[in-house]
């Protein structure tokens, strides 16, 4: 669901396919087309409708934060992704390439030319354990509330 935005979907379809993914599955199916699962057509809409000033997008993958589109990201993100690190104890990252298109956080960058963040909390295998809730709050909260400041 989150490889279906419009920005740079092709490209998501063409690293995405030659890793495999290249029909429904749990992770990495970009679908056949941007926008085709309803899901993500209503994540659109609703994002659409309102005037949000940043996105902040969950995964759970690494304590990371990933703060760009291309060269798309206005130039406040990277000091934004910073005071979110240091709140989070996360490390500021560039999207790593195979993973740098079709995603809610992409597109919303692209069409607003606003900041957007994609936070990887936690470690290990999905789904992550219960057990990191209380670790995963708590690094967390102070981004949240950072992000409502902006």
């Amino acid at each position: 669901m989150n490889l279906q935005f419009p920005a740079g979907w092709e490209q998501a379809k063409e690293i995405k396919y030659k890793q495999g993914f290249d029909k429904p599955a749990p992770r990495d199916f970009v679908g056949y087309g941007p926008l085709t699962a309803p899901e993500s057509i209503g994540i659109y809409n609703f994002i659409l409708a309102h005037n949000f000033s940043l996105m902040i997008t969950y995964h759970t993958q690494g304590e990371v934060i990933y703060w760009q589109y291309q060269n798309y990201a206005p130039p406040i993100s990277l000091t934004i992704a910073n005071q979110f690190a240091k709140t989070s104890g996360y490390q500021v990252a560039n999207t790593p390439y195979e993973s740098s298109f079709a995603g809610l956080k992409d597109w919303y960058i692209y069409y607003y030319r606003r900041s957007g963040f994609t936070i990887e909390a936690g470690h290990g295998i999905n789904p992550l354990p219960i057990s990191q809730f209380d670790e995963i709050y708590n690094k967390n909260l102070g981004i949240l509330v950072n992000g409502m400041m902006q």
